[in-house]
C-alpha cells in the first residue's frame, strides 16, 4: 500500500496520564504501528502510566518521554486517549496543554477520543470547531465554543474526534486516512 510506505518511520505522539481508557490508547497505538509508524508515549514526568480497563486498573505502560522536554516538530500527529481520570489530569499541566497547542497551531492532526477532547478545552482553540466526544462532556465542549455532534468520527481541519471505545475501528481508520492524506499535501 502506497500510503503505508509513506507513513513508515514517521512518528506519532500519544499524550496520556495514568487513568487512560486502556483500549483507547492501545488500539490506536497498534493501528499506527501496523502501518509502520513509530509511536511514542508521552506523559507528565512519569516513568510509567497505568490504564483503566472495564472498571479496574489495567496495563502499565512505559513512558518514552516527558512532555516537558518533547519537541512537537518531531511528530506528524498527536493522539489523546480518553478515560475519565486521564484528561482531567492532563489539562492541569501547563506543559501538556502547551504541547497540544503546538500541534493545533501547526495544523498537525490531533486525534482525541471519548473524554480526550477535555484537554483541548484548555488550548482555547475550539471556537467554531465541529467535534464529538463522550456525551457527558458535550456541555463542556459547547461552552468552549465547539459545535458538538453525535457521530462515530468527526474531522474538522486538524481535529479528528470520536465518541467511545465502540467507535475505535472507525477512529483508527480515519486517523490513518488523514495521516496518509498528509502525503498528498507534501506532493502538491
Amino acid at each position: 500500500m502506497e500510503s503505508s510506505a509513506y507513513l513508515k518511520g514517521k512518528k506519532v505522539a500519544i499524550l496520556s496520564e495514568t487513568g487512560f481508557e486502556q483500549s483507547e490508547l492501545l488500539s490506536p497505538k497498534k493501528a499506527l504501528e501496523d502501518v509502520g509508524i513509530t509511536v511514542e508515549i508521552l506523559s507528565t514526568g512519569k516513568k510509567t502510566i497505568r490504564g483503566w480497563d472495564h472498571g479496574d486498573w489495567g496495563t502499565e505502560l512505559k513512558v518514552d518521554q516527558d512532555v516537558a522536554g518533547a519537541d512537537a516538530d518531531q511528530y506528524i500527529a498527536l493522539v489523546l486517549p480518553g478515560g475519565v481520570m486521564n484528561p482531567d489530569k492532563l489539562r492541569t499541566h501547563q506543559e501538556a496543554v502547551a504541547f497540544v497547542k503546538k500541534f493545533s497551531e501547526a495544523g498537525k492532526p490531533i486525534a482525541a477520543i471519548c473524554h480526550g477532547p477535555q484537554t483541548l478545552i484548555e488550548t482555547g482553540l475550539l471556537e467554531g470547531k465541529e467535534l464529538t466526544s463522550y456525551p457527558s462532556i458535550k456541555t463542556d465542549l459547547i461552552n468552549a465554543g465547539a459545535k458538538w455532534t453525535d457521530q462515530q468520527v468527526v474531522v474538522d481541519g486538524f481535529l479528528i474526534t470520536s465518541r467511545s471505545p465502540e467507535d475505535l475501528p472507525a477512529f483508527n481508520e480515519k486517523l490513518i486516512e488523514q495521516l496518509a492524506a498528509g502525503r498528498q499535501k507534501d506532493i502538491n
